[in-house]
């Protein structure tokens, strides 16, 4: 009974999917899930919860209308934490109901408690009531993700200092925050506090943020930041964190500046979270952040049996990506074929405004020495911009001058994860700058920025030309 063919460990976009893609492969398949429900952190902490924060504080403060009227519009005047955690509610019990019929429907069995490994071959899950049960797979793939890096000198509280787990759970929203480290959660949250009209700063010891987004872009964002009142410290660190008495917390950073504010979220890394399972049993080590290394290509550790996908193994820590890595690492795990995916895959930040890109940044073109021409796109330059009231969002794309090719598309403001698909295809597929020059795109539509970006490069391009 307690013999499988894959133990998953972990629920969350990589172990679901893993999970499901054995068991569609006839494969007999258990999950073994910590969380009082599945989902992982991605449906109760992290990608889920974030994004159901971000939709309901632009659908209430009514930001997506103030282009049009002004920026004391608001569709609802006091908003209060509680209605951002009833949405918060809702979506998440769908997204359970979802998963869990998911695994019934496809004979996926699974157990609440926490996994250790007595063998390669074996672990053993600890429930709650203290029962231990030992069960044994032929193959194991490892998904637990990732929970927040929690410093020794930050007084976490969970009320006016927290982590990102802690924040979703406050009890009243504040009218100042300091967000301690500006990657992508950090910033995903300051941006989203603001539309709230929270006064927030940004703190981070780097001087620039996001490095890894093309740099126009980020200085566009940057742009949009500073305009709307939000400070951004960086090349800063806050040395000293302290709460006060009346319940606000103050600041030392490392030139001697002091910031008093209402509430603190440390969002200044993540770190595997592989410390429980008990991995020199297996024969496995986790690096410094608690990281597994795998092979790429088959997301197999050093231990053959073994296998880890998602936020676990590092880069890139996308629900997206997690998902296909798991399916991956499932097929491989008993035997199926896997074929290469595909080169190209968005990258979505879920900031205010939303930022997304695929390919190559104008920086990594450079780096290789590749002769390029750009074309950009601004959304108040489409007829669908100026009926939404968008004064700011922009497209780019770049070129190869000597294929042609699309090579990179960057894209920030309203839509962005959703237009970014457009781009996606026709990089996977190789296309160049004359499809985006004859196609027809829908009319009025945010997509009709990919003609106006791709006419704005053709035009110094110029034509094909032909004997």
């Amino acid at each position: 009974m307690n013999q499988f063919d894959l133990i998953v460990v972990g629920s969350g976009p990589a172990g679901r999917r893993g999970a499901i893609q054995a068991a569609k492969l006839g494969k007999k398949v258990l999950v073994v899930e910590q969380g009082k429900r599945v989902g992982g952190v991605s449906v109760h902490t992290g990608t889920i919860p974030s994004k159901t924060l971000r939709e309901t504080a632009l659908n209430l403060s009514g930001w997506r209308e103030r282009g049009f009227y002004g920026r004391s519009y608001r569709v609802k005047q006091e908003i209060s934490a509680d209605d951002l955690r009833r949405r918060l509610i809702i979506t998440l019990n769908h997204e359970v109901e979802v998963l869990e019929h998911q695994f019934a429907r496809n004979r996926v069995q699974h157990i609440r408690g926490r996994a250790s490994f007595v063998n390669p071959t074996t672990l053993e899950i600890l429930k709650d009531d203290g029962e231990s049960i030992p069960v044994s797979a032929t193959s194991v793939l490892l998904a637990v993700g990732t929970k927040p890096f929690r410093p020794d000198y930050i007084p976490f509280d969970g009320k006016t200092v927290v982590d990102s787990d802690e924040l979703l759970d406050i009890g009243e929203l504040p009218r100042s925050l300091v967000v301690i480290g500006a990657g992508v959660v950090g910033i995903e949250y300051a941006t989203i506090f603001s539309a709230l009209d929270t006064q927030v700063t940004v703190i981070d010891p780097k001087t620039t943020m996001l490095d890894f987004i093309d740099k126009e872009i980020v200085e566009d964002f940057t742009y949009q930041l500073r305009d709307r009142n939000m400070k951004l410290n960086l090349g800063q660190k806050a040395e000293k964190v302290e709460r006060l008495d009346g319940g606000k917390v103050l600041l030392t950073l490392d030139n001697g500046r002091k910031i008093t504010t209402e509430l603190v979220l440390f969002a200044a890394g993540r770190i595997g979270a592989t410390d429980a399972l008990n991995l020199p049993a297996a024969g496995l080590e986790a690096d410094s952040r608690g990281r597994l290394k795998v092979n790429p290509e088959t997301f197999q550790t050093s231990v053959p049996n073994i296998y880890a996908a998602g936020d676990v193994v590092g880069f890139p820590s996308l629900a997206s990506t997690s998902m296909e890595q798991g399916r991956v690492a499932a097929r491989v795990a008993v035997g199926a074929i896997a074929k290469e995916p595909q080169k190209y895959f968005p990258y979505g930040i879920y900031a205010v405004p939303e930022i997304s890109t695929c390919g190559l940044s104008e920086e990594e073109v450079k780096e290789r020495g590749i002769p390029y021409e750009c074309g950009i796109a601004r959304f108040r330059e489409t007829s669908r911009g100026h009926i939404m009231g968008l004064d700011s969002g922009l497209l780019k794309m770049i070129f190869s001058l000597k294929t042609r090719r699309l090579l990179g598309v960057h894209i920030i403001g309203e839509g962005a994860t959703e237009l970014v698909h457009i781009g996606q295809a026709v990089l996977n597929l190789k296309g160049t700058v004359e499809y985006f020059v004859e196609n027809t795109f829908n009319y009025p539509t945010l997509a009709e920025a990919y003609k106006i970006a791709g006419l704005d490069a053709w035009n110094r391009m110029g034509e094909i030309k032909t004997a």
